[in-house]
């Protein structure tokens, strides 16, 4: 431990996250799932949605905003399809419990689509197509929540920050993840800057009137901007008709406050496998290929590989938590 930082191995990161959830109310298997999904999304460096998150999940269920003993129902309505009531529990939990079927569903047929409805907000979304990568699949994974973003020509909450994540297996290296959200930038950006009294830039949201804000608790109280305008716009609503429309879940608008009340957002998240080497044997060779190509002769960026690099890293190395934030989740545990 240094000054205002603590230095935690994955396994002990893992072991606090299990006893806060089970601290908080949430089941062993709830527990288990958005433990794993927690330390691995922090061990990626994607903090926004790791301990810091994490602490939205408890304090969702003390609220009652999650369901603690949710029990996830599964139909299969067609032979390629899967589809799970979270019964207002957490996604991580009916994902899991879904993932071998939906890789077997999706090498035996080709491709094969997981859609959710029900659910707290999904974590971090780049997670379940890195996962499909893994067995050899590329994935597709859209996902929605509460009212945060105005729509092209709107100044009122329309979407959810409505995020969209690929990933493909290469054969050298790390998958390829793309995971990015329809809004300029995260929610919890603009938190943390109106938490800690700071402006936030141009352009990433609006105030309750509709007019462009650097004003962070402003923002809070107005709406977020899509990148790229109208652009950006249409991919939040694209990315809400995958996954609310398909699943059947809460349309943003519809959907209750992920931090507040007791009633659960019931997110809807749609997840599409693709068996690449039922079309192309060398699709693997391929793309590793056409990845190195990019990056070692024309300096493009590769999504996913710095986040496999931190990955390792934090394998060996452990992972660096704010002591605030380890206290503020060691005292769910205590409840245990």
């Amino acid at each position: 431990m240094t000054g205002d930082i603590v230095t935690t191995s994955l396994s002990d990161a893992h072991a606090l996250a299990v006893a806060a959830v089970k601290g908080a109310g949430g089941s062993a298997a709830m527990a288990a799932s958005l433990a794993r999904a927690t330390v691995d999304a922090e061990a990626r460096g994607s903090a926004a949605v790791g301990f810091s998150h994490l602490a939205d999940y408890l304090e969702a269920l003390c609220a009652g905003r999650i369901h603690g003993g949710a029990e996830p129902k599964r139909t299969d309505p067609a032979p390629a399809l899967i589809r799970i009531d979270a019964d207002g529990g957490i996604a991580q939990t009916g994902f899991d419990r879904a993932l071998d079927d939906l890789v077997s569903k999706a090498k035996t047929y080709g491709i094969a689509l997981f859609a959710q409805f029900n659910s707290y907000t999904s974590g971090e979304l780049g997670d379940y197509v890195l996962r499909l990568a893994e067995h050899g699949l590329v994935g597709i994974a859209a996902t929605n929540g509460p009212a945060l973003l105005t729509g092209s020509g709107g100044s009122k909450p329309v979407y959810c920050t409505n995020p969209l994540a690929f990933g493909a297996p290469r054969s050298n290296g790390a998958p390829l993840v793309i995971d990015q959200s329809s809004s300029a930038t995260a929610f919890v950006n603009i938190r943390g800057a109106a938490e800690r009294g700071e402006p936030i830039p141009q352009g990433w949201a609006v105030d309750m009137a509709g007019q462009p804000t650097t004003d962070a608790a402003a923002a809070i109280r107005g709406a977020m901007l899509a990148f790229g305008g109208s652009r950006g716009a249409n991919i939040a609503l694209m990315v809400e008709m995958l996954s609310a429309g398909l699943s059947g879940a809460n349309w943003s608008l519809d959907a209750p406050d992920f931090a507040s009340g007791n009633a659960s957002p019931g997110s809807g998240l749609t997840v599409i496998a693709i068996s690449p080497s039922l079309l192309d044997a060398n699709f693997e060779d391929r793309l590793d290929a056409q990845l190195m190509r990019l990056s070692s002769g024309y300096g493009i960026h590769i999504p996913g590989a710095s986040k496999y690099e931190n990955w390792v890293q934090a394998r060996r190395d452990g992972i660096r938590l704010p002591s605030a934030l380890v206290r503020r989740i060691s005292a769910f545990a205590k409840h245990e």
